[in-house]
């Protein structure tokens, strides 16, 4: 070999240390920046000390649940493994900042601004928290117990007897979704706005007792509950003979649903006009009081977790999961009286979405005082839903004209 081939060697090894020095001096720097970038006094450790240490409506704004709510569903999570901790995000943290994207409809950008985290950390925890509660759902969204009659039907005589079969109140309600191009135009709803149809059947302690979320916002309701019913996969609730859900004029007046009478006047805001069955108005009335629990269980719900009427870019199926993993924590939270008692005083208890129903509730002209009542309805189990409406409409107008 002679001088030069070996000058030449020389140079390109120099040359390729100096690529290397400068690439471990590039990703070196880059850490860095990343390191400034996130560099406020509270890291997200921090937040969860001073979210629970704190006052305790910082944590209630911010989580949407009491102190004490928070951390017996924090510890439910970890000691039934659903969340494990990692070595720099506790459970606690993570449970957080899931609850601070969808109690407060915050971006990916926010969270990493509140819990100096970056945004693939973000992401990754709000996925495993996210599906971690949807699994929940067959604990948390279950059927209400069909053989006895709820307080609220038991001792108010508007109800009692005339409703004693009542199991809860159904209804699809309308979620926000994020969808571009050309499946957009399915999504679509009646205001135009692309959203999610979400079926789902209600207690009156305003639980929710199922919930089928995936269907895009142009399918009707009585479309998605006709699929409800009809695929065994779907876990619908059925109730014993003699027992039915309230359901709105959008659907069948059959099986195991009592609607009100179409064509007649509905709400008490609707006695202005003229004409009408008296009889049909009154059942109508008490129907439309009574159904109105699911209406407020929305209402609820949808205040309490914004990210419902804004959702975010995620994948279609974690947009669809996030409705139900909601209604999980919307009872969980419903189980906490602290937490119902700061509802009322926040205005949780008292959202849009309901008050177009509430001027039903608790006016019936027609009504007699809240008590209980010893009377009972013998109803034919193999009676019709449109025949056992009508007996039941004749034993409303007889009682409260005798």
């Amino acid at each position: 070999m002679d001088a030069g081939d070996s000058n030449n060697g020389d140079s390109f090894e120099d040359l390729s240390f100096w690529w290397v020095f400068f690439g471990m001096f590039y990703q070196l720097l880059k850490k860095r920046q990343r390191a400034i970038r996130y560099n406020s006094i509270l890291t997200g450790d921090d937040r969860v000390t001073e979210f629970l240490h704190g006052h305790w409506e910082r944590i209630f704004n911010r989580m949407r649940m009491t102190r004490d709510c928070f951390v017996r569903f924090s510890s439910i999570m970890e000691q039934t493994g659903r969340l494990t901790p990692s070595r720099a995000v506790s459970v606690e943290e993570q449970l957080m900042i899931f609850l601070f994207v969808v109690g407060h409809g915050a971006s990916n950008r926010d969270a990493q601004e509140t819990w100096q985290r970056s945004g693939s950390t973000i992401s990754k925890y709000f996925g495993i928290v996210l599906e971690a509660i949807f699994n929940m759902s067959g604990e948390y969204i279950r059927p209400p117990d069909m053989n006895s009659v709820h307080h609220t039907i038991r001792y108010n005589n508007r109800f009692f007897p005339y409703f004693q079969g009542c199991v809860g109140a159904i209804d699809g309600t309308h979620v926000s979704a994020c969808v571009g191009g050309a499946r957009a135009d399915k999504f679509r709803g009646r205001k135009g706005d692309t959203t999610w149809n979400v079926l789902a059947a209600c207690d009156f302690d305003l639980k929710f007792t199922y919930m089928l979320s995936g269907w895009e916002g142009s399918a009707h309701d009585a479309r998605v509950l006709q699929h409800a019913i009809s695929e065994p996969q779907h876990g619908f609730p059925f109730p014993p003979p003699g027992k039915y859900y309230l359901v709105d004029s959008g659907y069948a007046n059959r099986g195991c649903f009592l609607a009100p009478y179409r064509g007649t006047n509905y709400h008490l805001r609707d006695r202005r006009r003229l004409g009408g069955d008296r009889k049909k108005e009154q059942f109508n009335y008490r129907h439309a009081s009574l159904r109105n629990a699911i209406e407020r269980t929305f209402g609820i719900w949808k205040r309490r977790f914004p990210i419902l009427r804004s959702m975010h870019q995620f994948p279609l199926d974690k947009q669809a999961m996030i409705p139900v993993a909601c209604a999980v924590l919307h009872n969980f939270i419903r189980m906490d009286p602290a937490s119902v008692a700061q509802d009322h005083v926040s205005g949780d208890e008292d959202d849009d979405d309901a008050s177009s129903e509430d001027d039903s509730v608790d006016a019936d002209p027609d009504g007699v005082d809240v008590g209980e009542s010893s009377s009972h309805l013998n109803i034919p189990q193999d009676m019709d839903m449109g025949a056992f409406r009508d007996y039941v409409t004749n034993c409303i107008h007889e009682g409260s004209s005798g």
